[in-house]
């Protein structure tokens, strides 16, 4: 029973790890798009 609980202690861990480098690029990705210098002429 205990290691269950360490089991999914670990897997809610990870879980939010996961989630917040997913966030973290998002917000990087954003960033980088809103300061991307645009290319002039073609």
């Amino acid at each position: 029973m205990k290691k269950l609980f360490v089991v999914a202690l670990a897997a809610i861990g990870g879980l939010l790890v996961y989630r917040q480098i997913q966030a973290d690029r998002a917000e990087q990705d954003l960033w980088t798009e809103a300061t991307d210098s645009v290319p002039t002429g073609s």
